[in-house]
């Protein structure tokens, strides 16, 4: 199993996470909610807006995300899905853990909270140079106060 943190359209609530919970593309397991140690810009680009954290470590926000254990089909799955590694890049950073409900009990919960974990996350380092100057965000929502609705693949 690997961890992966999700950042956009994967988390719970947001228009792709129905890819993390169908168990045909592999297994992923909530583990908990996480930040990146490091600030990178995530910003929503394109004409489809989709959000991507820039490769760009040291600027922007400490981004806010969902730490999963995904199995070896997940993990192929979202390589594909993300379009590694053309459009994003599957690296491995350092996540913050800021709430845990991993396996264990209450004490395993206490000590992994505040703890940092090694995490893959899709990040873009191929992206056009104008993307930096768009506006940076510390947590995605494809409906938030942006006004950039995400557009489903299934729309485009």
């Amino acid at each position: 199993m690997a961890r992966v943190f999700v950042y956009g359209t994967l988390k719970k609530g947001q228009p792709n996470y129905k890819h993390m919970i169908n168990t045909a593309k592999g297994l992923a397991k909530f583990q908990g909610r996480g930040r990146t140690v490091e600030k990178y810009p995530l910003v929503i680009a394109g004409k489809y807006n989709i959000p991507y954290m820039l490769n760009i470590p040291g600027t922007g926000h400490h981004i806010a995300g969902e730490i999963y254990s995904v199995d070896e089909q997940m993990l192929q799955f979202l390589d594909e899905f993300e379009g590694c590694p053309d459009m994003y890049q599957r690296t491995l950073m350092r996540i913050q853990v800021v709430e845990w409900e991993g396996k264990g009990g209450a004490a395993e919960a206490r000590a992994a909270a505040d703890s940092v974990l090694e995490c893959f996350v899709y990040s873009t380092a191929t992206y056009p140079p104008e993307w930096v100057g768009l506006p940076y965000y510390d947590n995605y929502d494809s409906s938030g106060k942006h006004g950039l609705s995400y557009v489903l693949r299934e729309s485009r």
